[in-house]
């Protein structure tokens, strides 16, 4: 798999961060774990273990607002395909559970290679836009209540802009994204400043009008992200 053919779902690590930095999956290999990982709920219970840590499914379901029951499910469901794994009990009522690894890969011309990989990476960059909306409501909530102080208004927020690129710069920009975020966050990693910052980024190719761009122009690749 090459990174440059890679999409990621990221998550940072809690306090007793996942074992396992990523885990790729293949559409033929892991074809039930992606139709297990693509239901919302999985997706957003993963992301919260993922960010804050191990939690038990009462925990979760606070944060949630789903019952009890349904987020003990979809835990399970999570832990049958490797998703997730118990934790260290914090006392012998309810069993924690972990995420085992901090990110999720797949590799993009493989999965759009059938429907059901397509049907997969949308729903799941679907539930990425709800995230971002969730992020953005409780960003805003944390400014109001001074809970981030001021230093943060300026450098946050979210732009939109519309360049032309080849598939080969659209790469080659996503591949420096990650460089520079990974050498930032390793830089600032114990400086008391720092706060959590979700950093979502999206390449998004639109076709011009005119005919249908033939396979052939790019050797038999696709390389939408």
């Amino acid at each position: 798999m090459t990174d440059e053919e890679t999409e990621r779902t990221e998550g940072t690590e809690g306090p007793e961060g996942p074992e396992g930095r990523a885990r790729a999956l293949d559409p033929e290999r892991d074809a039930e774990a992606l139709k297990a990982l693509t239901h919302p709920l999985r997706i957003r219970l993963l992301g919260l273990l993922r960010e804050d840590g191990p939690a038990t499914a009462t925990e979760l379901a606070e944060r949630t607002g789903e019952s009890s029951a349904s987020t003990s499910y979809h835990l399970r469901v999570l832990a049958r395909h490797a998703f997730v794994a118990e934790a260290e009990h914090r006392d012998g009522r309810e069993r924690r559970w972990r995420a085992v690894h901090s990110l999720t890969s797949w590799n993009n011309t493989a999965m759009h290679a059938s429907p059901d990989g397509r049907a997969s990476v949308s729903a799941i960059r679907r539930f990425q836009l709800d995230h971002l909306e969730r992020v953005l409501r409780r960003h805003e909530e944390d400014l109001a209540s001074g809970r981030l102080g001021p230093r943060w208004v300026e450098p946050s927020g979210v732009e939109d802009l519309l360049v032309r690129l080849t598939p080969e710069s659209l790469t080659e920009l996503r591949e420096t994204l990650r460089r520079k975020t990974a050498e930032l966050a390793a830089r600032d990693e114990g400086d008391p400043r720092g706060e959590k910052v979700v950093f979502l980024y999206a390449g998004l190719p639109l076709a011009s009008d005119g005919p249908a761009a033939d396979a052939s122009d790019t050797g038999g690749r696709l390389d939408t992200p």
